[in-house]
């Protein structure tokens, strides 16, 4: 496969997983470990204690090793991921380590696509895409999930009250699931026992008719920054009924360089393709 058309692929599959200068910061974070929790008011302030693990940065930015497996065909490329609390959320992918061959950002109204090898976008709101409507996935939700957060869907932020209505399942090992539900719309976290640390998040859609959809989010190799602990390993699987494409965004030099534009500015001489063109592009791969 060419490789620009293997670029092309992967800005793609990044889009539909999710339809997801520097200073370094690696301050010691002293971790109080979490006694497991035995009683309806231990577990909620076990919750409660998840919550609090929520980052207070403003920015969050990086370099980024990027794996795309779509099927049999595999691809790793370089980019950089520029996050604004409560406004955006930016992956560029990069050709030859310098030269920008696709955008996707992620705002509060809309989710933007380019393919800057083709000069070609998709500009459109989330209820155009299907698996982000069907899943209840909105913005502050993605943000949440890049963010190593719980969140509550189809609101803005997590508050107290809110964790009342979330099951927390002790088990026998050193995890704990955090679950709610919602219609045909099934969100679990797994959370450690002894830091209160997001580890995975999972999303089920089911659709009988159809089949179910799932989106699959695991984090590892924690690091400290701006005093709290940020997960540098994201895995994400994301399955239908007839595909799963699997990505892994390795996170380099965590910063929060605040000197870049929040908002990209669309050429007049990029054409603007349908959300069926993106799909039929995907299906056939």
């Amino acid at each position: 496969m060419k490789p620009l058309r293997i670029l092309k692929i992967a800005s793609l599959a990044m889009a539909l997983t999710l339809v997801t200068a520097c200073s370094h910061h690696r301050k010691a974070v002293k971790e109080t470990p979490t006694e497991a929790p035995k009683t309806a008011l231990e577990k909620q302030e076990f919750l409660q204690k998840v919550s609090d693990n929520a980052q207070h940065a403003r920015f969050i930015t990086s370099k980024v090793k990027f794996s795309v497996e779509v099927g049999n065909q595999q691809l790793t490329l370089t980019g950089n991921l520029k996050m604004k609390r409560d406004d955006v959320i930016r992956l560029q992918l990069m050709a030859f380590g310098f030269v920008e061959a696709g955008r996707l950002e992620f705002t509060k109204e809309y989710v933007l696509i380019m393919d800057r090898i083709n000069k070609q976008y998709l500009k459109v709101p989330y209820a155009q895409l299907d698996f982000l409507r069907n899943s209840g996935l909105d913005f502050y939700s993605l943000q949440a999930l890049f963010w190593n957060e719980l969140f509550q869907p189809g609101r803005q932020k997590m508050t107290d009250e809110a964790l009342k209505s979330y099951t927390t399942d002790m088990g026998d090992d050193e995890n704990a699931v955090i679950a709610i539900e919602n219609g045909k719309l099934s969100y679990r976290w797994l959370a450690e026992k002894q830091t209160a640390r997001v580890k995975m998040a999972n999303i089920l859609y089911k659709d009988k008719f159809r089949g179910n959809y799932q989106l699959n989010w695991d984090y590892e190799d924690f690091q400290a920054f701006s005093r709290k602990m940020f997960p540098t390993n994201h895995q994400v699987a994301f399955s239908t009924p007839d595909k799963q494409v699997k990505l892994g965004m390795i996170l380099n030099y965590l910063g929060n360089d605040e000197d870049w534009e929040t908002r990209t500015e669309v050429s007049s001489k990029y054409r603007q393709v349908t959300v069926d063109e993106i799909l039929r592009r995907f299906m056939s791969l």
